[in-house]
């Protein structure tokens, strides 16, 4: 997954205005939202879970785990 500038979102913006997040992720695949402006979640289609291969019996903090470690560096990147 690739993470872009224009996906980032603030949590007070995504919280007020969900819908939109929603859209940003049908349209660009993604969306990275801010707490204290670093990356703090990532909401991507359901679907993009079946290509990764997680299995659907794991919890979400394991799914989370495997997410943030395939992609430390671009997260790392981000929270500068």
């Amino acid at each position: 997954m690739k993470v872009n500038i224009e996906n980032l979102v603030s949590i007070s913006e995504a919280n007020q205005n969900f819908s939109k997040v929603a859209r940003m992720v049908d349209e660009k695949g993604s969306a990275v939202i801010l707490k204290n402006n670093k990356p703090k979640y990532v909401i991507i289609k359901y679907g993009e879970l079946e290509v990764e291969n997680i299995a659907e019996d794991q919890d979400v903090e394991e799914v989370a785990k495997k997410i943030m470690s395939k992609h430390l560096k671009a997260f790392k990147a981000l929270a500068k």
